[in-house]
C-alpha cells in the first residue's frame, strides 16, 4: 500500500523533512487513525575510535500505525481496504508531535470511537521544538 501526499504517491522524502503526520482510513467503514511517523532516526557509529552521528532511514514505507485495533482490522480486511495519506510534512520530531496532537484534538478522536481508532493522545512539546522552524504558520487566533 502506497503513501499519498496531496493525492499523489509519495515515495522518497528529502532530508529537509524529519517526519510526517498521517491519516490511515478504513475504506469499508471510513474509520480513521491519525498518527505521526519519522522518516529518519539519529544513529551513532564508531569510526576510527570517534563517534559519528548520522541519519538512518526508518520503516515508514511499511508502517501501518500503532493502534492494536487498526492493525487487527488491516490483518482481517487486508491492506487494499485502507488508504494511507500524509496530512503534513514536518521538519522536526517536535513539530511532528505538535501537529499530530493538534490534528487529533481538532478531530475529537477520543470522543468519536466509531470514527477513529485512536485511544490515546500523547504529546510533550516545548515551544523551541516548533516555533523557530515551523513548516506552516501557526493558526490565526481570534
Amino acid at each position: 500500500m502506497t503513501w499519498y501526499y496531496k493525492g499523489v504517491p509519495y515515495d522518497e522524502p528529502s532530508e529537509e523533512y524529519y517526519g510526517f503526520v498521517y491519516k490511515i482510513t478504513n475504506k469499508t467503514n471510513q474509520r480513521s487513525y491519525i498518527g505521526k511517523k519519522l522518516f529518519w532516526f539519529k544513529k551513532t557509529k564508531v569510526l576510527k575510535g570517534k563517534k559519528k552521528r548520522y541519519l538512518a532511514s526508518s520503516d515508514w514505507k511499511d508502517y501501518y500505525g500503532s493502534s492494536i485495533s487498526l492493525k487487527k482490522d488491516i490483518e482481517t480486511l487486508g491492506v487494499d481496504n485502507f488508504t494511507r495519506d500524509i496530512i503534513m510534512l514536518c521538519k522536526s520530531k517536535g513539530e511532528c508531535s505538535y501537529y499530530e496532537a493538534k490534528a487529533q484534538f481538532d478531530n475529537n478522536v477520543l470522543f468519536n470511537p466509531e470514527m477513529y481508532y485512536n485511544d490515546w493522545i500523547i504529546c510533550r512539546v516545548h515551544r523551541k521544538h516548533v516555533y523557530e522552524n515551523a513548516t506552516k504558520p501557526i493558526y490565526n487566533q481570534t
